[in-house]
């Protein structure tokens, strides 16, 4: 959730599979940190912003259904 706006994204590193969900995130850039190597994404698009990260990570269509959050995969 970032400023009421919902994106989803795989948890996973593409550098090394990391869980990106133990990372740390940064709401105000919109950018989640690879715990592992400190590769940094972009929640919105998935793309990697910083290395060891060369490929982006999936992002999938989020939507709200009468109070229910339902992802797209």
């Amino acid at each position: 959730n970032i400023e009421g706006e919902l994106f989803a994204l795989e948890d996973r590193c593409s550098h090394d599979d990391g869980p990106l969900v133990e990372g740390d995130w940064e709401p105000e850039d919109a950018v989640v940190i690879c715990p592992r190597h400190g590769s940094r994404f972009d929640i919105r698009s998935g793309r990697p912003l910083t290395l060891p990260a060369v490929f982006p990570v999936e992002t999938f269509a989020v939507r709200v259904e009468d109070g229910t959050v339902i992802v797209t995969v």
